[in-house]
């Protein structure tokens, strides 16, 4: 698992400076210097009047129009006070929302100590959802797993098993009853802290490409259409294959769920021995069916054995 603590200052500029509108103000050596290690976004505004007991200075400072209204109030001096105070502190950046003009205090202060200043039309409102939501997805933890990850019937199942189960045959047999490919062989997940699901994507590299014993590398697009690859999805089930051997002990009922965990998270967990002449595909289908019962708050062995004991009970 891979936990991201921090994301460098020129990072976060050049991979969102296109859906922020983030234009940058200071010179660029500096952008080298600041990391943003918290993916919440700060408005100072209490931290301008001196109080600064809890300053978060590890998140994006944003001065909207309150922060620059009171700013221009201030002396000079108070202004250089009060913002050497929060450079002091490490902050990683500022962001200036609706265009507003920097101070030549703000300036001359965020010149000396090195940290960058942007300048973005969008209001504080704009700028702080967008900026969270991608600080969000740059934060989640990740990890990767090695199985097919398909969109049956708009449930997010992972595939997993030893090498030459026949993940890839099901997922082609998948595929051809109209469902969707999301990653094969390795899937790439991570989990947004508002989910308690993890989320699958493909690797850019293979992504829309499988591949299949006896045939080689297929193009899930040209084969079955652009409609048969999704670009990402949420795991809400997983399947492991589990090869047969006389006497082994297999779920009969279903009331004992299992658990898959991924990246901490407990996704349902269902394991189907490999036996010649079943149709993998179709119980793949009807396991994903199930699961989609359960989220909607039906659970079909729970239902029979409420049946089975009042039957029991009446004799």
């Amino acid at each position: 698992m891979k936990i991201i603590e921090s994301i460098a200052v020129r990072d976060f500029y050049e991979s969102f400076k296109g859906p922020l509108k983030l234009r940058l103000v200071s010179k660029p050596e500096t952008l080298a210097r600041s990391k943003v290690r918290e993916k919440s976004i700060n408005r100072p505004a209490l931290t301008l009047t001196g109080h600064f007991k809890y300053f978060a200075n590890k998140r994006i400072q944003l001065f909207g129009a309150g922060e620059m209204s009171f700013l221009r109030e201030l002396s000079d001096h108070r202004q250089k006070t009060t913002l050497t105070s929060m450079l002091e502190r490490k902050i990683p950046c500022i962001v200036i929302s609706r265009n507003f003009a920097p101070t030549k205090v703000m300036l001359q202060v965020m010149e000396k100590f090195g940290v960058p200043l942007f300048r973005t039309p969008l209001t504080s409102k704009e700028f702080s959802t967008a900026a969270t939501v991608l600080l969000e997805e740059r934060f989640a933890p990740r990890t990767s797993l090695h199985g097919t990850l398909m969109d049956v019937r708009g449930i997010g199942v992972l595939i997993r098993g030893e090498s030459g189960s026949g993940k890839s045959e099901t997922a082609i047999a998948l595929l051809h009853r109209g469902h969707s490919l999301v990653a094969d062989d390795v899937v790439r997940v991570k989990l947004l802290s508002d989910h308690t699901t993890p989320v699958g994507t493909s690797p850019d590299l293979n992504r829309g490409y499988m591949e299949c014993r006896g045939i080689g590398i297929v193009n899930v697009v040209e084969l079955f259409g652009v409609q048969a690859v999704r670009i990402e999805k949420r795991i809400e089930v997983v399947v492991t294959f589990i090869e047969w051997e006389p006497g082994m002990e297999v779920e009969r009922t279903g009331l004992d769920e299992k658990h898959f965990e991924i990246l901490g998270a407990g996704v349902p967990h269902m394991e189907i021995p490999i036996r010649p002449g079943r149709d993998m595909a179709r119980l793949v289908e009807v396991a994903v069916m199930v699961q989609a019962l359960k989220l909607i708050g039906h659970d079909p062995a729970k239902e029979f054995s409420d049946k089975l004991l009042a039957e029991m009970n009446k004799e």
